[in-house]
């Protein structure tokens, strides 16, 4: 059941990020990463990793793209 959750957080996750792909709408991903990490810990407590590693996908991506966008763009 964590699994599912975990997953259907990393699911919507990352249909946020491609929204927040988007020219001037990169300060989504200040919200999107917290979520992200929300799914990671309740993937962590579940004994399957479908979810947590979406989830890590989606941190690693939003961090990355604050990283070039200087955490605002």
């Amino acid at each position: 059941m964590l699994n599912l959750i975990s997953t259907l957080i990393g699911i919507m996750a990352i249909l946020f990020a491609v929204i927040a792909f988007i020219p001037l709408f990169g300060w989504a991903y200040w919200a999107i990463v917290p979520l992200s990490l929300v799914g990671v810990l309740i993937g962590f407590l579940s004994e399957k990793t479908l979810g947590r590693n979406l989830n890590l996908l989606v941190v690693a991506i939003g961090v990355f793209r604050l990283f070039l966008g200087g955490g605002f763009v």
